[in-house]
């Protein structure tokens, strides 16, 4: 058992699932990863413990129910409690006009974006609202509000991030338990050098942010610390979208 707040993150060997791992450490939480990669996944672990915490890699696949079920438990048989998670397991899929698009493509990104959040949450909550308290935050995007050509099967998805996001709250209430979003708009992670294609491409998108820059994963990691910290505890079913002004307009 701890003492400090347990925190869970899928998703967490790269990009923005890494950089919040390491930003719960640096607020001194126990901190649980969780990805496919077994090697990374055991050297974030070891890195994050080098920063003073307690921290452990579980593996899995969000896709799959009981690797889900069985990361909960291990978070509860480890730390007695489960805090905080964040789902921020995600993937871009292929891109293309939506006559391209097929079952198969329609499988590879829901399954991960949609499907992984959702039973996520189904076991995330499962101990949370038994513990009466607990914060989820799931990872939308700028895609979550609006669309973009050629990219329709992720702009669905983040869709449905945001839809599933705002029922778990409603139903989580009662329990004393919260679930939020977080949106980045375009943010420096390999992600967003697959989506751009080229540096052209890149500069192009980062031309139509307000603040003429990508934002930082670590810029979204802290954004997802506040959300699912009690200084945000009047705050849930909602989504923090954090883009550099690019849906003010």
């Amino acid at each position: 058992m701890t003492t400090q707040p347990v925190v869970l993150v899928t998703g967490a060997l790269t990009g923005i699932g890494r950089a919040t791992a390491f930003a719960f450490a640096r607020e001194k939480a126990s901190v649980v990863v969780s990805g496919r990669r077994v090697e990374e996944g055991q050297q974030l672990a070891q890195e994050l413990r080098e920063t003073g915490v307690q921290a452990e890699f579980v593996q899995s696949d969000v896709r799959f129910e009981d690797d889900l079920r069985k990361l909960v438990d291990t978070v509860v048989a480890r730390f007695g409690r489960l805090d905080v998670a964040v789902n921020a397991a995600g993937t871009e899929g292929e891109s293309g006009p939506v006559v391209e698009q097929t079952p198969e493509r329609y499988t590879a990104v829901f399954d991960t974006n949609v499907l992984g959040t959702l039973l996520a949450m189904k076991h995330e909550l499962r101990v949370m609202t038994a513990q009466g308290s607990g914060s989820i935050v799931n990872i939308s995007s700028t895609m979550g509000l609006r669309g973009a050509p050629n990219a329709s099967l992720y702009v669905a998805s983040k869709h449905a991030v945001e839809g599933l996001t705002r029922s778990a709250a409603l139903e989580a209430a009662a329990f004393g338990v919260r679930v939020n979003a977080v949106a980045p708009g375009p943010v420096e992670t390999a992600m967003l050098n697959r989506l751009t294609v080229n540096a052209d491409r890149k500069a192009g998108m980062l031309a139509t942010v307000p603040l003429k820059r990508a934002g930082t994963p670590e810029e979204i990691a802290e954004a997802i610390v506040f959300v699912a910290s009690d200084k945000a505890s009047f705050m849930t079913g909602e989504v923090l979208r954090v883009n550099g002004g690019r849906t003010a307009s």
